[in-house]
């Protein structure tokens, strides 16, 4: 399966093919690893056409002056709410259409022959789920969830896009570029007679089962992760510059248990400094020359 995704690289930085003695380092890093750590980010999602925030020239921030959605504002605003459903109707049916790469396949394949001890996610697009992975914590997330504040009620997010639809039968947008977490850019105008359907059980706010920028991962959540990382014998990070703290404390932790650490980023990152191994290759050019 894994010869059959092919890469999109639109959103991918610019850069060299692997060399064969990095290949080596890392080949010889996770045949080392009895229980290897993972954690994956934003750049191993690039290769299936979803672009990132940080990546130089390609990703939202280097592109445009949007920035994600904020979690005070979301909950205060009923305007926000509304900007920011508008935009997630429009982009989901592409959002919810990308499809792993090898990079995800190679990952879910390490699992199954037990040397992928434990996926740890950063991304919220539901790739690695796709891909079959099972071991895993999606740290932030995931879109393809959505839930009641007030309440608690879940519902599957293509679910909510028929409400939006019975609500919506006239409106139109036409959008402007996609953003990394599914939705698109749209203007005040078009955003404004949008409707947006309340909580079925007790008609409160509906949100994605995600972690806004500006709220934080749950404690439950966090202890989970470090236990998986205490049972480990060294990290990989895949496609994450780590500079959300969110993700950086499992590094830090894995620095203080003076665990072996392998970075496979296009660019800086965070852990470049105490790193043991760090890769500038693409997840999904690297991954699957490991065996």
């Amino acid at each position: 399966s894994v010869s059959r995704a092919s890469p999109n690289l639109t959103f991918v930085p610019a850069c060299l093919p692997p060399d064969p003695m990095e290949v080596e380092e890392l080949q010889r890093f996770v045949s080392d690893s009895k229980r290897l750590f993972v954690m994956t980010g934003a750049g191993i999602s690039t290769e299936s056409g979803i672009p990132d925030y940080r990546s130089e020239g390609v990703g939202l921030y280097a592109r445009t002056d949007r920035r994600p959605v904020q979690h005070a504002e979301f909950v205060r605003s009923a305007s926000a709410r509304q900007r920011y459903w508008a935009r997630n109707f429009v982009g989901w049916p592409q959002f919810s259409s990308h499809q792993p790469n090898k990079a995800h396949l190679v990952l879910r394949d390490w699992e199954k022959l037990g040397k992928l001890h434990w996926l740890v996610t950063q991304n919220v697009d539901a790739l690695h789920t796709k891909a079959g992975s099972q071991r895993m914590t999606e740290l932030h997330g995931c879109t393809h969830r959505v839930f009641c504040l007030a309440c608690g009620d879940q519902i599957s997010r293509s679910e909510l896009q028929e409400h939006f639809e019975a609500l919506n039968p006239t409106w139109k947008a036409e959008a402007f570029g996609v953003a990394p977490d599914g939705d698109v850019f749209l203007t005040d105008e078009q955003v404004r007679n949008f409707q947006v359907p309340a909580c079925r059980k007790c008609g409160g706010i509906l949100k994605p089962d995600v972690t806004f920028f500006g709220d934080t991962v749950s404690k439950e959540k966090v202890s989970f992760v470090h236990q998986r990382l205490a049972e480990s014998d060294a990290m990989l990070v895949a496609g994450s510059s780590m500079q959300v703290y969110s993700g950086y404390r499992f590094a830090l932790a894995a620095q203080e248990k003076k665990l072996p650490i392998a970075v496979l980023n296009i660019g800086p990152t965070r852990l470049d400094h105490f790193a043991s191994l760090k890769l500038n290759s693409r997840c999904g050019e690297l991954l699957p020359l490991i065996v």
